[in-house]
């Protein structure tokens, strides 16, 4: 009984292993998929930012990291500063409204500026008044953080996501588009904010995982299937 017991453990065990090294397999393919989407979509050729009627149908699997263009004018008033750690240290990424002719509002990650810049004071030049034309990467809002990460504070104007309706709400913006834009790296005058900053990387290491579960499981399996073959070992007397 005991050798019937052990030959099902072993193979449940191998049977696991294995098709965890199917599932990253699957991983694979999909992360994959994902990034010659995301490539294409970050290379093509700009096109328009959604309007409201296509609001509804944006999705972050579909429409994230889309190469757009929108023109309007910046409502400088209500740029809010989102802590940020970047590949240039701590400071803050400077969201703010874009309204265009025809009333819409879209955010506009306009870039980094360091934590001593993060008044809009301490660099006037690039509280643009006139209109602008922003191209950039379509990006879905931040209604999540990442686990451990601090929590928006609307109440003491205290932002760590880029959650585009939490923002509107509090500086009292009304409907405004479901996602924002990270800017690219034109100059803004003066330098500052610095745009052109987003990471689209994705890491993919969903190959290297599964042969590791692969591995596991032929080990085992050669390791099970020698104890059968070798049989009990001999029985000493009491």
């Amino acid at each position: 009984m005991r050798r019937i017991a052990f030959a099902i453990l072993l193979i449940l065990s191998v049977a696991g292993l294995t098709a965890l090294g199917v599932w990253q397999l699957q991983r694979l393919a999909w992360k994959t998929h994902l990034i010659a989407q995301v490539n294409e979509r970050t290379t093509g050729p700009a096109i328009p930012a959604p309007g409201p009627g296509q609001w509804a149908g944006l999705s972050k699997s579909s429409d994230e990291y889309r190469h757009v263009t929108i023109k309007g004018h910046y409502l400088n008033a209500a740029e809010a500063q989102v802590y940020a750690l970047t590949e240039l240290g701590a400071g803050y990424w400077v969201l703010t409204p874009l309204k265009t002719a025809d009333g819409t509002i879209v955010f506009v990650n306009r870039g980094y500026v360091p934590t001593e810049k993060k008044a809009p004071a301490t660099r006037p030049l690039g509280q643009l008044e006139e209109e602008v034309q922003v191209t950039g990467l379509l990006r879905m809002s931040e209604t999540k953080g990442w686990l451990f990460s601090q929590e928006n504070d609307p109440g003491h104007d205290a932002w760590y996501r880029r959650d585009v309706a939490a923002i509107a709400r509090a500086r009292h913006l009304g409907t405004v588009a479901p996602y924002f834009i990270d800017a690219d790296a034109t100059p803004n005058p003066g330098g500052l904010p610095k745009g052109g900053m987003t990471v689209v990387r994705f890491p993919n290491s969903h190959l290297a995982y599964a042969l590791t579960w692969f591995s596991l499981a032929l080990m085992l399996a050669g390791a099970g299937i020698w104890l059968w073959r070798r049989g009990p070992g001999p029985v000493g007397d009491a």
